[in-house]
């Protein structure tokens, strides 16, 4: 806690490079949103091709993502195909993964199959920058296939260009769902003296979540020595409260959590907050491209530099350059109108008044896009 009783920022008393994580965190990027924009069509996927970048200039060890890479459930052939070009451009390279996988690499891997489901550990691939994802409540599996539900995230697995993690199979019945918990199986990494343990759970019904977390049915395969490991959870489901159960409580996770990274929620609170009664911090990225006239939306966007190290962590925002600004302002025409001297009950007055302040709304925007 600092002197005035806050809790403050996380750092990291003393970097030793080798064995220092460093992750590039990103969320809800929501690639094709307004894809046929003439625009604002290719914001998106301009966005993630600088946070790609990001990733290769400050030579992180892997990209780590809490779900919505993609605004629709079935992605157009576009969107497939920039995003999957995106990934071999930046992520595939000669340049060594630093990082030693613990758990088994055939954990989640395509039933039927033989190649891994960590990319990296494919001899067939040259993976330089190791991308982990879960799904969003966007891009979630669906169908009920030969191979079982599935998603876009599915098909970059299988092109070994991302690793997908927090897929489970969700029960067939109301009679299954009362029987089954959630399960969450991690992928544990090493790097020098560092333990890092990955527990990732997609979007599923924040109903769901909230009676599993009550019920004490949310399970975390730990390692036996879990106190030495730093643990992260995914996670993508609403944080702020919409009606009774329609959210995920922050204290309800398990103690042995060091950070959760909250994805779904749009505004950037990017910096960790402290949870009261509890040792982790929550990380909440926020979008990457505005989706919604809300007041969230209009908080400068960023992603963030997490370097871990043994039990110590420290974040970097990043902000992201490519994002169009967007400003919002609330006018009181009661008290506007005396003010600035009309009549709020003369209408062409009043659409003078508006215009006016759009346009000047307008440049604010383009001196912050310049």
């Amino acid at each position: 806690m600092s002197d005035d009783g806050r809790a403050s920022v996380p750092t990291i008393r003393s970097i030793e490079p080798d064995s220092t994580i460093r992750i590039l965190l990103a969320t809800d990027n929501h690639i094709g949103y307004l894809e046929r924009d003439p625009i604002r069509g290719q914001d998106s996927i301009n966005t993630f091709k600088e946070i790609l970048q990001l990733a290769v200039k400050h030579d992180v060890d892997f990209i780590l993502m809490a779900g919505d890479l993609f605004h629709e459930n079935r992605p157009s052939r576009d969107c497939l195909y920039q995003v999957i070009a995106l990934l071999r451009e930046y992520t595939l390279n000669d340049k060594p993964v630093q990082l030693e996988l613990l758990s088994d690499p055939n954990e989640g891997k395509a039933e039927g199959y033989d190649f891994p489901a960590i990319n990296y550990e494919d001899p067939n691939l040259n993976v330089g920058i190791p991308v982990f994802s879960i799904h969003g409540n966007h891009d979630d599996p669906q169908g009920a296939g030969p191979e079982g539900a599935l998603c876009a995230l599915d098909i970059l697995s299988v092109s070994g260009l991302l690793n997908y993690m927090g897929k489970y199979d969700l029960p067939v019945s109301n009679a299954d769902a009362q029987q089954t918990g959630i399960a969450i199986r991690p992928v544990l990494l090493r790097k020098g003296n560092t333990f890092l343990g990955l527990y990732g759970v997609g979007n599923v019904k924040d109903q769901r979540m909230h009676f599993e977390l009550r019920s004490n049915r949310v399970r975390m395969y730990m390692p036996r020595n879990k106190n030495d490991w730093f643990n992260i959870l995914l996670l993508h489901q609403n944080r702020v409260r919409h009606g009774p159960q329609e959210s995920v409580p922050e204290g309800m996770f398990d103690d042995s959590v060091d950070l959760v990274v909250w994805g779904h929620e749009h505004d950037c609170r990017i910096v960790p907050e402290p949870v009261a009664g509890k040792k982790y911090f929550i990380t909440q990225p926020g979008s990457s491209v505005a989706t919604s006239l809300a007041d969230g939306e209009s908080i400068e966007k960023h992603v963030a530099l997490l370097e871990i190290q043994g039990k110590e962590f420290q974040l970097k925002p990043l902000p992201l350059r490519t994002v169009r600004p967007f400003v919002l302002e609330d006018i009181i025409l009661s008290e506007t109108s005396e003010e600035e001297g009309f009549d709020m009950n003369d209408q062409i007055a009043v659409s003078k008044f508006l215009k006016s302040r759009v346009n000047a709304l307008i440049d604010r925007a383009n001196r912050l896009w310049d």
